[in-house]
């Protein structure tokens, strides 16, 4: 783990992992794939979400939102869509860090050991980075879910 109070030691995120308050709960955030999954012990199979920090990055990165969609979907707060099994949310207030600012996307999964709720000490071991700001970390409900096309929208969660 580092405490940095300068950005210029951390040439490069793309393979930290961080520990962060995002829009709904504490997460961790990484655009490594396969960090996050050996930290949850989770099967390749199963997808991590997108979190993009706009909807024009959104965009930029060839996620196909529906056309009847894309108001509802730069509206949003605090949900995630599944888009032809792509599962992605956007977050503009969650990444209030001057060392997120470059990234425009990290994926992005729940603090904690697989079906446990939020363990600080767990979350210390694993990750290389907290970023954590006056209000502390906390674990809130986690975001509504759509699985959403042209012609309909499902809740999943």
């Amino acid at each position: 783990m580092d405490k940095v109070n300068s950005t210029s030691r951390l040439f490069s995120l793309e393979s930290k992992v961080l520990l962060i308050q995002t829009d709904t709960t504490v997460g961790f955030l990484s655009q490594s794939e396969s960090r996050l999954q050996a930290i949850k012990e989770r099967p390749s199979t199963k997808p991590f979400i997108k979190v993009y920090k706009s909807f024009k990055a959104l965009q930029k990165d060839a996620v196909r939102v529906p056309l009847l969609r894309k108001k509802e979907v730069r509206r949003a707060k605090k949900t995630t869509f599944i888009v032809k099994n792509i599962s992605f949310r956007v977050a503009a207030d969650t990444l209030h860090s001057k060392l997120l600012n470059a990234i425009t996307w990290n994926y992005s999964t729940s603090a904690n050991e697989r079906s446990k709720n939020f363990d600080r000490g767990f979350c210390e071991e694993k990750i290389d980075i907290i970023i954590e700001d006056k209000n502390s970390l906390y674990e809130g409900p986690s975001s509504k879910l759509y699985k959403i096309n042209n012609k309909k929208k499902v809740r999943l969660r």
